[in-house]
């Protein structure tokens, strides 16, 4: 019997798959390259459902023969590597950001005689357009903590932008680029106690109580699905940390983050110009193991962040950390920096990777703001945080709009630098 190859990503399964299937079952015995999640992630949104559970189904559909991955947007090394005597497609790829794949394909089938049966696309139906309204509804508190885990092994490095309050979380949730067939998007939010506490009008010292934080990541949560991992300061007390970590991992957060300082808290960008203390790394090491030792599902990550660079203790004291922290159960690492250049943060990840190659790394580039998301990938970190960037744009647009205001007596001046009425109506659906 003729062998036959069809690439999927099924998130949502609907009649188009069907009409596939079935077409490629009456050319012969069919095998569906299911893409992976790192595949789909490289070129838009994490699946809701992960690959084995994709893969589950695929094979519970009659004339499947078997399911294999498919670990690139890029047909042609499935198709060298199984050399189906027929591949089908539909014909949306003729034109558009997805025709050069086609041209691949096409190649990799005429190196050995393959053919390319391509079916007219099921109209009125789009999976990226479903997929948008299953998110609509809503998720689940264990759906978005595990999301994290599974982005860490999906991509080379995921982005979180800063989030203070349910609009800018909107924003940042459906903020995208398009680059060819590729869409970038942020994969998730940091929920900043320097930014909380400032749109609270507090100063960033530990001054907001944990069910104030919790409370407002609850609002970000309604409206929302994708992943948080929340700056929790010191962490306070051991035993107000494991309280905490339960209280944090129940609503549904991916993961905390904790530095190692000690003492009346101050921001880190301010490094020696105010007395700030580090707290011993041994009773750093009890505090992690408390906190990994409190929570329920392992997909709930506690990340110390170290502070060594930042208070000028030299790298020599943030690799002992590291080792030390890494040892004791922290499921990632931060390393923190207010240098301008990222120079030792990439000599940190070099040295850290040699004894620890698959533990999260995670940065903050705040101050060498220059460096990108590819740079980072390459010297070894996992996780790149935009970490109070949201507020720094809110601010001034606000602040512009208070004096063209009195300046001129009237709001007409600022009309163009405002959202129209009709455009908040339309923000947040039910408005109207």
């Amino acid at each position: 019997m003729p062998t036959v190859y069809v690439g999927m990503t099924i998130d949502i399964l609907h009649h188009g798959h069907m009409n596939v299937i079935e077409h490629a079952r009456s050319h012969g015995e069919v095998t569906v390259g299911l893409l992976t999640d790192a595949a789909v992630a490289d070129y838009k949104r994490l699946p809701y459902l992960s690959y084995e559970q994709r893969k589950r189904i695929l094979e519970n559909i009659r004339g499947v023969a078997r399911v294999v991955p498919q670990n690139e947007w890029d047909y042609a090394p499935n198709i060298r590597a199984y050399r189906p005597d027929v591949m089908v497609h539909g014909d949306d790829w003729l034109t558009g950001p997805l025709a050069p794949y086609r041209a691949r394909a096409l190649e990799a089938l005429n190196e050995y005689g393959g053919k390319l049966i391509e079916i007219p696309y099921t109209k009125g139906i789009s999976s990226s357009a479903m997929a948008e309204a299953l998110v609509a509804v809503g998720t689940t508190p264990e759906v978005r903590k595990s999301t994290l885990a599974r982005l860490l092994r999906a991509k080379p490095i995921t982005r979180f932008l800063e989030a203070h309050s349910p609009i800018s979380a909107l924003v940042a949730e459906h903020a995208r680029a398009e680059e060819g067939a590729k869409i970038r998007q942020f994969d998730g939010f940091w929920s900043s106690s320097l930014t909380d506490s400032t749109h609270m009008g507090k100063p960033d010292i530990e001054a907001l109580d944990i069910s104030s934080r919790l409370a407002n990541i609850n609002n970000i949560f309604e409206v929302t699905t994708k992943p948080l991992i929340i700056d929790l300061d010191t962490g306070g007390k051991p035993e107000h940390f494991e309280l905490n970590i339960r209280s944090i991992e129940r609503l549904g957060i991916s993961a905390v983050i904790i530095e190692d300082k000690t003492g009346l808290k101050k921001n880190s960008l301010l490094g020696n110009e105010v007395a700030q203390s580090q707290e011993d790394a041994d009773a750093f090491c009890q505090k992690i193991r408390a906190g990994r030792a409190s929570r329920i599902s392992p997909d709930f990550m506690v990340i110390a962040r170290i502070e060594s660079l930042i208070l000028d203790k030299g790298m020599d004291d943030a690799l002992h950390r590291a080792r030390a922290y890494a040892e004791a159960g922290a499921d990632g690492i931060m390393i923190h920096s207010r240098q301008k250049q990222p120079d030792e943060v990439f000599a940190f990840a070099r040295q850290f990777r040699a004894g620890f190659p698959h533990l999260p790394l995670v940065c903050v580039p705040t101050s060498y703001n220059q460096v990108t998301e590819d740079e980072l990938a390459a010297h070894g970190f996992n996780i790149v945080i935009y970490a109070n960037h949201m507020m720094r744009a809110a601010y001034p647009a606000m602040k512009r709009a208070a004096h063209e205001i009195l300046r001129h007596g009237r709001s007409s001046e600022i009309d163009k630098q405002l959202i129209s009425i009709n455009e908040i109506l339309e923000l947040i659906p039910g408005t109207r």
